[in-house]
């Protein structure tokens, strides 16, 4: 049974992460930018991920081994998305296209990373459309492939939900080949993204 507290909570969290969803679809102003670092709720973890061997299709046509496409040296932050979703992934790639922009000259240092939970209908053709939707940069790449290759993938960085409707918000980032990841699970705002990713580079240097 839950309680009037344990039901107060859950009410919270849940006017919180809606009012997160709104902010970050409707609006870019200072403002309502404020307000998002307000309501996000996440959980921050670190973890080693081995990154699968197994060949991927790019948004540009081009078939290409993940793991190359992933240690080509540059800092990567990953999501998990599919196109014709219409809930949570506009949202969680409204979060890359600010983070692309706030990263400004960075931008063209870090390999933003999307990949397909649903490869069946996400064809390269589709996935560019999607990127072209949001702006996505000459560094920002989509990925799609076989259903096996996509939950390989999935699980991989325990991601995979099993089905595309029930997958969760998810930032993966990692400074450089070998070392680990940083699991950012939940409504997280741009900005936070930014500074998550300006520490993990600081520390990377420090290290």
């Amino acid at each position: 049974m839950v309680h009037c507290n344990q039901m107060h909570d859950l009410m919270g969290k849940w006017i919180a992460q809606t009012l997160f969803c709104c902010a970050i679809l409707v609006s870019s102003t200072p403002l309502m930018a404020e307000e998002m670092n307000k309501v996000a709720e996440f959980n921050r973890s670190v973890a080693n991920y081995e990154v699968p061997k197994l060949t991927v299709v790019r948004n540009d046509g081009q078939k290409l081994p993940f793991i190359k496409e992933l240690d080509d040296g540059r800092p990567v932050i990953m999501n998990f998305i599919f196109a014709s979703c219409s809930a949570i992934c506009p949202m969680i790639t409204h979060v890359f296209a600010k983070v692309q922009s706030k990263l400004e000259t960075d931008s063209q240092k870090v390999h933003l990373v999307s990949i397909s939970i649903d490869p069946e209908n996400d064809t390269p053709t589709k996935l560019s459309e999607y990127a072209k939707k949001f702006g996505a940069g000459p560094n920002w790449n989509y990925y799609t492939g076989t259903v096996e290759t996509s939950i390989a993938i999935q699980k991989a960085f325990n991601a995979y939900r099993g089905d595309k409707m029930n997958h969760a918000s998810l930032i993966l980032m990692r400074a450089a080949p070998g070392k680990p990841w940083l699991r950012l699970e939940g409504f997280v705002s741009p900005d936070t993204v930014v500074n998550e990713y300006h520490n993990m580079m600081q520390q990377a240097v420090v290290k």
